[in-house]
């Protein structure tokens, strides 16, 4: 007999589990996970979908994920652990970070993962004594300005590099499994992800004209936006020009995506109470038990807005501070929000916020980070 489903952003179940659980909470449903993914999938038929840990890097998202046939991209020891510890078959990994420690490889390594992300020469050398386990992806940068990350300015080598790099590799016994990109995470379209899977199309005939490895693969990376204050387009229609263009590669290219936002971000709330208020100047000040340097640190450093909305209804709204419970003043997660008036205690929620919020959360002047309970698993 199935479970059944409840929804854990209704505020009457929003009440009930900062109840058990207290506040601050982060409230992971896995039946958005699972919607997410499923809308991802049929937008890109036919590519594998490698969720990125890195936004959300829970237990119950990355079981969740591969109970749908979904995979697993990873990019730190850390997360090769949470992996292992999971039981998750190391086949359907893959390590994507571009640069690594030799600590970092091994461990990969030893759980059983052999493919693995380059984009310089140093780091393609670094893989010369692992040439019989180990495989390559070399990762081209593609510049996208429209993106809110531009993830191609860190990593990536230019696209007229990428052959002679993939000879070195040839040339030290390294096996050149094919070429990835990302184009940045929040792309406002998906023209740049349309021009890299054209330039990386020609380089993988390229590269196999000189036979430099297997060149069966092409990872087309993330960036799929997800809605925050601002509409953005179907994931349908957004990846429309992508399914054409990938629809010209020859039948023997395995296609595989890195999807972490969208499929992390609209499956988790935030849930803050109120821990006091001051009138300063006119307008409330309502201070929060978490904050910039908790579950709103991606308002610093993802550039992301989050939906805030009070679970008080039906009185008048004005012009509000939402502040977290730090003693720096740059914990400030929103001016002149409309409000109603607020009273210790009563709860405010964040939608949107399972991408990088928790995960990048600190504990600092020792506020704990919020708990995280997540329903809805299978």
């Amino acid at each position: 007999m199935s479970k059944t489903v409840i929804d854990p952003f209704q505020p009457d179940q929003i009440q009930r589990l900062v109840a058990e659980f207290g506040s601050p909470l982060l409230i992971i449903d896995c039946e958005r996970v699972r919607t997410q993914y499923r809308k991802l999938h049929r937008a890109l038929p036919g590519v594998d979908l490698h969720y990125a840990l890195k936004p959300l890097p829970h237990a119950a998202v990355v079981q969740t994920v591969v109970a749908l046939g979904g995979w697993l991209d990873l990019a730190t020891t850390g997360e090769v652990h949470l992996a292992r510890s999971l039981n998750i078959d190391a086949e359907r990994c893959i390590h994507t970070h571009p640069i690594k420690r030799d600590i970092d490889i091994r461990n990969a390594l030893d759980y059983g993962v052999r493919t693995f992300v380059a984009d310089n020469p140093d780091e393609v050398r670094k893989f010369k004594p692992y040439a019989d386990r180990a495989r390559l992806l070399l990762r081209v940068s593609f510049r996208s300005p429209g993106a809110v990350v531009d993830l191609s300015r860190k990593f990536g080598c230019d696209p007229e590099d990428a052959v002679q790099l993939a000879r070195l590799a040839a040339k030290l016994g390294i096996d050149v499994q094919g070429f990835s990109f990302h184009v940045g995470s929040q792309a406002a379209d998906a023209l740049k992800h349309v021009e890299a899977i054209e330039v990386c199309t020609r380089l993988l005939a390229a590269a196999r004209r000189e036979k430099l490895g297997t060149l069966d693969t092409l990872d087309i990376g993330g960036g799929f936006p997800i809605e925050y204050t601002q509409h953005v387009v179907d994931i349908g229609r957004f990846c429309a020009p992508i399914r054409k263009v990938l629809a010209a590669l020859p039948k023997r290219v395995r296609v595989i995506a890195e999807p972490g936002r969208y499929i992390a971000g609209p499956s988790a709330i935030g849930v803050a109470s109120v821990m006091g208020r001051a009138k300063r100047e006119g307008h409330w000040w309502y201070y929060l038990d978490d904050g910039m340097y908790g579950s709103y640190s991606g308002q610093l450093y993802d550039h992301a807005r989050y939906p805030v909305e009070s679970l008080r209804r039906g009185e008048p709204l004005r012009p509000s501070v939402l502040a977290g419970p730090t003693c720096d003043s740059i914990d400030v997660i929103a001016e002149n929000l409309m409000l109603p008036e607020l009273r210790q205690g009563d709860l405010i929620v964040g939608r949107a916020m399972g991408a990088y919020t928790w995960a990048s959360a600190s504990e600092f002047n020792f506020f704990p980070k919020a708990t995280v309970v997540a329903v809805n698993q299978a």
